[in-house]
This record gives structure tokens, C-alpha cells and sequence, in this order.
């Protein structure tokens, strides 16, 4: 008789402990392993883009922060004056609300001094004498409103100064100076005292009174 074959020992004593590991187990921890690996060569996610809006913004370059309020109250002004006489649509409204902001941010960007608030405040001033502020002409082009409409619908004597953190306007050359925005920040002491477009434009007569009332948006 031959000699017996060596017994195999079973196949638990191979492992330490005699503890086989689950057969189901090793397809989890080599996939997991396998994407831990790849996901250390993916590139970094590429940075959300500006949307539409943002680019348009960017390029058009929007109003400063600190000016928008005086903007906005302007805007406002102007557009509650076409408003009025009920020719205007609410649609064209905001279209040349849109468009005037956009041209006042653009004809302030480099002549608005908080710290200096009179500042350029005649460079600023929109003024329409008997001739329209071209500012006003342009963003009212957008609607289709020529020169001779504005005329009808706006003011003949208007005044409308713009600095930081004050608009005001007055109607007609002896009308009283209304405050359409105030700040309630206090002005920095430089602007006390100064000379102003608007002082210059008073001298020589009784400086009116300044009436307030409340800002009109568009």
C-alpha cells in the first residue's frame, strides 16, 4: 500500500488568528482604494465663471459703493418728473432709469470725493436752463423721447446737484432748494465753510430756505 498523501490543512489556519476575511469584502476596500488613488491626479474644479449680468457689470463698470444712494435719489427724481405727466410707460421708465444711472456712474467715477464732499459739485450738477443736460438727453434717447418731448415733460429751470452725501434740486432761478437725499453720516469738517457750486449760484440774493421731502424712487 502506498504512503498516504499529506493532509492539506484547512484553508482558516492559513490566516492569523485562523480567521478567513470575508471573500466580499476585498472588491469594496480595492475599488475604494483604486478612486482615492485617481481622485489624487484629478485636476482641482475649474472656478465658477461671473455669470452674464456680472461680466456685463464688470465691463460696463457699475456705480461705486459710495455713491449710490446719491445716484439712485437722483434717478429717481428725474424719473418721478416724467412720470407725472402720465406720457411715459412703466416699462420705458426703467429703461431710462437704467440708462441714466449707468451714464452718472460713468460721468462721476473720477469726481466723487467724500472726503471733499463740494468737490467737482459743479462738474457733477445736472442743470437744464432753457437747453437739456445731455446726460439727461441720452438716457432718454433710449426711449425714443427726442429733445422736444423732454421739454414738455420736464422742468424748463432745473437744478439738480449730485455730491456725497447730499442731492438736492431746485425749479426755476428764485425757487427754493429741496433735499431729495441727506446722509445721516456726518461730513467730514473739510466741507464745512467751502465755497460750493450751489453758494456760488445764490450769492447775491436771499439764499432760500431748503425744504425736505422724501426721495422718490424709480
Amino acid at each position: 500500500m502506498g504512503a498516504a498523501a499529506p493532509m492539506t490543512p484547512p484553508r482558516a489556519a492559513l490566516f492569523k488568528g485562523g480567521a478567513e476575511p470575508a471573500a466580499q469584502n476585498e472588491p469594496t476596500r480595492s475599488r475604494a482604494g483604486a478612486s482615492a488613488a485617481a481622485a489624487a491626479f484629478l485636476p482641482a474644479p475649474a472656478a465658477r465663471e461671473p455669470s452674464m449680468s456680472q461680466r456685463q457689470n464688470q465691463r460696463r463698470g457699475g456705480p461705486r459703493a459710495d455713491m449710490v444712494p446719491e445716484i439712485a435719489a437722483a434717478v429717481g427724481f428725474v424719473s418721478s418728473l416724467l412720470r407725472t405727466r402720465g406720457c411715459v410707460s412703466e416699462q420705458q421708465l426703467q429703461v431710462f432709469s437704467g440708462a441714466l444711472r449707468e451714464a452718472l456712474a460713468e460721468h462721476y467715477k473720477h469726481h466723487w470725493f467724500p472726503e471733499k464732499p463740494f468737490k467737482g459739485s459743479g462738474y457733477r450738477c445736472i442743470r437744464i436752463n432753457h437747453k437739456m443736460d445731455p446726460i439727461i438727453s441720452k438716457a432718454a434717447s433710449q426711449i425714443g423721447l427726442s429733445l422736444p418731448q423732454l421739454y414738455q415733460l420736464l422742468p424748463s429751470e432745473l437744478t439738480l446737484w449730485v455730491d456725497p452725501y447730499e442731492v438736492s434740486y431746485r425749479i426755476g432761478e428764485d425757487g427754493s432748494i429741496c433735499v431729495l437725499y441727506e446722509a445721516t453720516a456726518t461730513k467730514p469738517v473739510s466741507s464745512y465753510g467751502m465755497l460750493t457750486c450751489k453758494n456760488q449760484m445764490m450769492l447775491g440774493r436771499t439764499s432760500p430756505s431748503k425744504n425736505y421731502i422724501m426721495t422718490v424712487s424709480s
